[in-house]
């Protein structure tokens, strides 16, 4: 039965697998073309990659100063480069395509977004970061008053797609301040608001000094926490990523592909009063959820 099923698949001509093909996914379509080697071409057909590829993927390679990404000897192969962060804008942005959905994913380094003090020396410190795919980030020095916004138009995404937001980040040694009250995270799009509140703490096996630590602050904690506007948001947490950086989830949206948006991601921590110091950011994330 398989070998009358591969018969009547050689038969059908090319271009009309890779239109089977382009409705399925990229892993799909490298599990089918063990079918036959009819399916196998096909399979690797660069018609059927330039399906696969987004629209504009030329306008974007156009916008990256990384040479080698114009060196694929298939479209298969660029796709599969295009899975490593490409730099885009001057370096001031990175694009890639997420492995399991094959959808659109941006990320805007510091210099894309808005950081409150963030040009004041006094405040914040611009540097060279460990591990970032970005030339340089930022480390806050001291401030009472975080804010850290950033926005981006719904069109640069793919449609039909929600995405949640990410703010990536690390705490130095020196981190002070920063989970003594809950930080306010908002996405807004249009009329739709992703409310939450987050708490810039790394999470640590609890010992004894920690747990009197705890005791000594949560009067103080608690008293800060009930000025927060939480909004109906949820609470949220730090996480940790497998390239040695931390995420904080902003919220959520969904790009419908029709309707071209702009998209403001927040998060703000003001009310506190308090200094806080040692937050090192690398920039938002943008990716399918």
């Amino acid at each position: 039965m398989a070998d009358e099923s591969e018969m009547k698949l050689d038969l059908l001509p090319e271009d009309c697998i890779v239109q089977i093909l382009s409705f399925t996914s990229p892993r799909d379509a490298c599990q089918l073309s063990l079918v036959s080697t009819m399916v196998r071409d096909a399979a690797a057909s660069d018609l059927l990659w330039e399906k696969f590829l987004p629209s504009d993927y030329r306008e974007i390679i156009s916008r990256s100063l990384q040479l080698a990404i114009a060196n694929f000897a298939s479209k298969k192969e660029l796709f599969l480069k295009l899975f490593t962060p490409l730099l885009i804008d001057g370096g001031s942005k990175s694009f890639s395509i997420d492995r399991k959905s094959s959808k659109k994913c941006y990320m805007l380094s510091t210099r894309e977004l808005s950081i409150t003090w963030s040009t004041n020396p006094l405040y914040w410190c611009w540097k060279p970061l460990l591990h970032s795919r970005f030339p340089e980030g930022v480390e806050l020095i001291m401030v009472c008053w975080l804010e850290i916004k950033g926005k981006m138009n719904t069109g640069m995404l793919s449609p039909r797609t929600t995405y949640g937001a990410y703010l990536i980040v690390n705490l130095a040694g020196r981190a002070f301040g920063l989970d003594s009250l809950p930080s306010e995270v908002s996405v807004k799009v249009g009329d739709h608001e992703s409310k939450g509140i987050v708490s810039l703490r790394r999470e640590y096996a609890n010992n004894r000094k920690q747990e009197l630590e705890m005791v000594l602050m949560r009067h103080r904690v608690e008293t800060l926490r009930s000025r927060v506007d939480r909004g109906g948001g949820q609470e949220r947490s730090l996480r940790e990523r497998d390239d040695g950086w931390m995420e904080i989830e902003l919220g959520e949206f969904y790009s419908d592909g029709v309707n071209d948006q702009e998209v403001t991601m927040c998060l703000r921590e003001v009310k506190g009063e308090h200094l806080k110091g040692g937050l090192i950011v690398e920039g938002i994330e943008l990716r399918p959820k």
